[in-house]
């Protein structure tokens, strides 16, 4: 259970160590002290080097709440025991089971779908169907893939394994490799790039980097499509960006109405909107924009898979030779 912040520290005052981008972060911020009046003080890394400064820090560290990217890094985070559980009904209420940590230390806050992304120009929506199929013969030389060192690939295929099996994750992913156009290409906007370039007509993206790029260049000739959508099939693949409360927070009870306040409409539509993500609440639309994309069926296996099982996937990528 939580307790009241320690009296030696500054109150109304929250620490912040998050990995997301400054002018991603802090116009929540600045919502939250004209709201209610509580600073926030953070901190901007990589995620590596914060959760590594967070370990050496220990019961020192100034950090009352950690932000960051994609559920295998929230997963280290809690796994390392730098989190701690936060028992909440607001929390509950708002962010569905699958986007948050089953014991509570961690929340997702905004909503990625990896979805598939296509030339216009050289594919017809019919013929995409599932992400196993992208392994299949017709799409040999045709497929463009984000390399496998991203924590976002190795997520994706994580949950595959969870879904699938190891044994059959490691045949898609096999014949994902044998249809590659190009060597495994450095970031998502690459890959897009490398899709409307004709370079390869398919590849595997974060939807925010769909959003980003085709706000610049709105005449690529580039679309989204929703993968495993057939009753049968679970949905699409999804990830978060999210936040827990460290092990030591000095300001523990401001900074759980701080993550509280996160999850409310308000706040998830600021988070969401500002990078083009969907809110990790049901009940918050998202942008215009986004929505145009159209509604998907989301795979409702639990995020915290894309952790557990980070490790099995980086070697399973290692053995089929996805570089």
């Amino acid at each position: 259970m939580l307790t009241a912040p320690m009296t030696a520290y500054a109150a109304n005052e929250i620490v912040v160590y998050t990995a997301r981008n400054e002018q991603l972060i802090k116009p929540l911020f600045d919502a939250y002290t004209k709201e209610t009046g509580t600073a926030i003080k953070f901190r901007t890394d990589k995620e590596g080097v914060l959760l590594q400064k967070l370990k050496a820090e220990g019961v020192n560290t100034p950090a009352d709440m950690l932000i960051t990217v994609d559920a295998g890094n929230l997963w280290q985070a809690a796994n390392l025991g730098l989190l701690q559980p936060v028992q909440s009904k607001t929390l509950s209420d708002n962010i569905p089971a699958h986007l948050r940590d089953p014991a509570n230390q961690w929340f997702g806050l905004s909503v990625r779908a990896r979805t598939i992304v296509y030339n216009k120009n050289k594919v017809k929506p019919g013929e995409l169907s599932t992400y196993e199929d992208l392994g299949n013969p017709k799409w040999k030389g045709r497929l463009c893939l984000r390399t496998s060192k991203t924590v976002y690939n190795q997520s994706l295929v994580a949950m595959m394994i969870h879904e699938y099996g190891e044994p059959k994750t490691e045949q898609i992913i096999k014949s994902w490799v044998a249809n590659l156009a190009t060597p495994p290409i450095s970031d998502d906007a690459r890959a897009m790039a490398a899709v409307a370039a004709g370079q390869c007509d398919v590849t595997v993206v974060n939807t925010y980097y769909f959003g980003r790029l085709m706000k610049k260049k709105p005449d690529l000739p580039l679309a989204i499509f929703w993968p495993n959508q057939d009753t049968k099939e679970s949905g699409v693949h999804v990830n978060v960006s999210g936040a827990g409360i460290t092990r030591h927070a000095k300001h523990q009870a401001e900074a759980v109405k701080f993550l509280e306040w996160l999850s409310t409409e308000k706040a998830q539509k600021l988070f969401a909107d500002v990078d083009m993500e969907y809110p990790a609440s049901p009940k918050v639309k998202p942008d215009a924009l986004v929505a145009a994309w159209g509604e998907f069926k989301q795979n409702p296996l639990n995020v915290v898979k894309a952790g557990e099982l980070q490790t099995t996937a980086v070697k399973l990528m290692d053995r089929v030779k996805y570089k």
